[in-house]
């Protein structure tokens, strides 16, 4: 193939373009949730971590990093953070002294029902570009590019 003909298919191709426009919503939807967190002197992460508690219950240090999408090494620092502005204490399992959960406190369960349900409005009102239905067409598409991507990696 030529350079010519090269050029053309890739002009016919929407990956690139998908790929721009994809990155460029995530980026400006995620410093726009940012923005929103910060507002409770919390990161995102600290934030992650918090929401997790607070939906899910008691996890496992080890188990968080999966659930938030970060780093095992970050974790500790994050807790630490979060346990010193008393959002959460680290209790150790009864049964395995190796294992060592993270637990919302009182303190941290009222900041997240405080702030929650405006969290909750400022998402939706950053997502009110799409109808209910185009939300669950999205939803699906990009489920399915994610599970196509997965595959890539192994």
């Amino acid at each position: 193939m030529n350079e010519q003909e090269l050029y053309s298919k890739k002009k016919q191709d929407p990956s690139l373009k998908l790929f721009v426009v994809l990155s460029k919503a995530q980026r400006t939807i995620a410093d726009l949730v940012k923005d929103d967190i910060q507002r409770y002197e919390l990161n995102p992460t600290e934030f992650g971590v918090l929401e997790l508690l607070y939906h899910q219950g008691d996890q496992p240090l080890q188990k968080i990093g999966e659930k938030i999408l970060l780093a095992s090494g970050s974790i500790t620092y994050v807790v630490d953070k979060l346990e010193k502005k008393e959002y959460l204490e680290r209790v150790p399992c009864p049964n395995d002294r190796r294992i060592t959960y993270a637990s919302i406190t009182e303190k941290g369960r009222e900041l997240l029902h405080g702030i929650f349900p405006d969290h909750w409005k400022q998402i939706q009102s950053i997502m009110d570009g799409l109808t209910d239905e185009e939300k669950y067409e999205a939803i699906e598409l990009l489920k399915k590019l994610g599970k196509n991507a997965d595959l890539q990696k192994k």
